[in-house]
C-alpha cells in the first residue's frame, strides 16, 4: 500500500531518519561535486575572511569556525592549514554534522549534530540549507494545495490546502500565478537561518547555495536528486540526496529579524573575486623563464575559473550576515 507524505516529511526522513541519505554517513564528494573538493583555494578565500572577522573581533583569546553540514569535513582541515600560526592556535573547529564523524579529521575538531548555543567568530554553511526540508504547493483550479510524495516510488498527488502560514510566505516571496504553478516553501530554511543568527554573539554568518530570488523564481520548483555523481530522479527513500535551491532573499530578512546588524547577498563569483579568486591566466612569457611555474600557475588559473564560473559554481549565491561587528570591507563593497 502506496504511502502519501508531505514533501517536507518525506525529505526529513529520507536524508535525516534512523537509515537517511545522510544520518548513514553518505559523503557529498562520493555524489555531486562542491566548491570545497574543487579546490583548495575555496578554503584559501575562505581563510583570508576568517582572519578579516577576527581582526573585526579584536582577535579574541578563542575565535569559534564552525561548518554546517561539514560532509566529511575537509573544509575545516583545510582552513586550519591555510592561516597564520598564531589564528590557527586560537581558532576551535567545529563540525556540525548529523552523519558519524569522518576518519582522518584531527581530533582537535569538535564533531556535534547541533551548532553550539553561542558562536564568537564564523559560521559557514556551504550547501546546507538546500538539505533543509520543505513542503511543496501547487496552484490547482481549486486554489493552492500541499503537494503530497509516494515515498517509494516518487509519484505525486494533490493534499490539503497549505497552512496559513505557509500562504503567508508564498504570497511574500513566491506567488502562485497560474494554474500548475508550483512553489517551494521555504519558511523552514528562513528558520534554520534564524537559528543561526540567534546564536551569534559576534562574528559573521556566511550562508552559501543554490539561490534564485524573488521576480525569478522557477515555476515548477527545483526538487532535483543526486546519486554517484549524477542527477536522479527525486525519490524520497534514503537512496540519493534530496535537495531544493533556496530563497536566500528571503533568508536575508530573516537573518535581520533575527538580530543580524549588517548584510550582503551577492554571488560566489563576485565574494571569491574580491577574496582574491581572480582566475587570471599567467604571462605567457612565464612558460619560457619558469616552465614548471607555468604550468602550477595555469593549474590555479583553471582551479579559480571552475570556483567563479558563473554558469556552475560562481553562480551560487553568497548571503553574508554579521552580528556585532562591520561586514569585513571586502564584502561590504558588494553592497
Amino acid at each position: 500500500m502506496a504511502v502519501w507524505e508531505t514533501w517536507r516529511d518525506a525529505m526529513d526522513r529520507a536524508l535525516y531518519g534512523p537509515d537517511g541519505f545522510y544520518r548513514r554517513g553518505e559523503r557529498p564528494r562520493e555524489h555531486f561535486r562542491t566548491s570545497v573538493h574543487a579546490s583548495p583555494r575555496f578554503a584559501a578565500a575562505l581563510a583570508r575572511l576568517l582572519a578579516d572577522v577576527d581582526a573585526a573581533l579584536g582577535r579574541p583569546a578563542r575565535l569559534d569556525l564552525v561548518d554546517i553540514g561539514a560532509g566529511g569535513g575537509e573544509l575545516l582541515v583545510n582552513l586550519l592549514e591555510r592561516v597564520p600560526a598564531d589564528l590557527a592556535r586560537r581558532v576551535v573547529p567545529i563540525a556540525v554534522e548529523v552523519a558519524p564523524r569522518a576518519a582522518g579529521v584531527p581530533a582537535r575538531v569538535e564533531w556535534r549534530d547541533e551548532p553550539p548555543a553561542h558562536v564568537t567568530g564564523l559560521v559557514i554553511a556551504n550547501e546546507w540549507l538546500d538539505n533543509v526540508p520543505l513542503d511543496v504547493v501547487e496552484l490547482t483550479p481549486a486554489g493552492p494545495r500541499t503537494v503530497l510524495v509516494e515515498a517509494g516510488g516518487g509519484a505525486e498527488r494533490s493534499g490539503p490546502e497549505p497552512s496559513r502560514d505557509d500562504l503567508d510566505w508564498l504570497d511574500r516571496w513566491w506567488p502562485l500565478r497560474e494554474n500548475g504553478d508550483r512553489a517551494e516553501v521555504g519558511s523552514p530554511r528562513c528558520a534554520a537561518w534564524s537559528g543561526v543568527i540567534e546564536r551569534m554573539d559576534r562574528g559573521l554568518a556566511v550562508a552559501i547555495d543554490y539561490a534564485h530570488h524573488a521576480g525569478e523564481r522557477p515555476v515548477y520548483g527545483t526538487i532535483t536528486g543526486y546519486r554517484d555523481g549524477s542527477t536522479v530522479p527525486p525519490i524520497p527513500d534514503g537512496s540519493c540526496d534530496v535537495t531544493a535551491h533556496v530563497a536566500l532573499d528571503a533568508c536575508a530578512v530573516a537573518g535581520e529579524q533575527a538580530g543580524a546588524t549588517a548584510g550582503v547577498l551577492t554571488t560566489q563569483r563576485a565574494a571569491l573575486r574580491a577574496l582574491g579568486i581572480t582566475g587570471a591566466r599567467p604571462p605567457l612569457d612565464l612558460a619560457h623563464r619558469d616552465p614548471r611555474g607555468y604550468l602550477a600557475a595555469l593549474s590555479v588559473a583553471g582551479e579559480d575559473a571552475e570556483l567563479t564560473d558563473p554558469g556552475g559554481l560562481g553562480g551560487f549565491g553568497w548571503l553574508a550576515q554579521s552580528v556585532g561587528i562591520a561586514l569585513p570591507s571586502v564584502l561590504a563593497d558588494l553592497a
